[in-house]
């Protein structure tokens, strides 16, 4: 007796839940809905995925954090010219 297509992807679902594990990560957080519709309809209006929104956001915080923090900004830039004092600072975070 051949198996239904769902027993098929529920099994295969289980047999590759700890790989999508190690290599996706799901965030469990809310948004009001209003808001959340409103971003819905602009990904929607322009074409972007929620990842797409995500990515930009992170980067668009990186540029703000960067502004503040002198070694963040060296670094996003490439830059590879770093004082000592610096460079102890990092050691320090390790």
């Amino acid at each position: 007796m051949e198996k239904t297509r769902a027993i098929k992807d529920k099994r295969y679902e289980e047999r590759h839940k700890e790989e999508r594990k190690a290599k996706c990560m799901v965030w469990g957080t809310s948004v009001p809905r209003e808001k959340a519709e409103q971003i819905n309809e602009f990904l929607k209006r322009y074409g972007y995925t929620k990842v797409q929104l995500i990515e930009a956001g992170y980067k668009a915080l990186l540029d703000e954090a960067a502004e503040h923090d002198l070694p963040l900004a060296k670094i996003m830039d490439g830059y590879d010219d770093f004082f000592p004092s610096e460079l102890e600072q990092f050691k320090k975070k390790d």
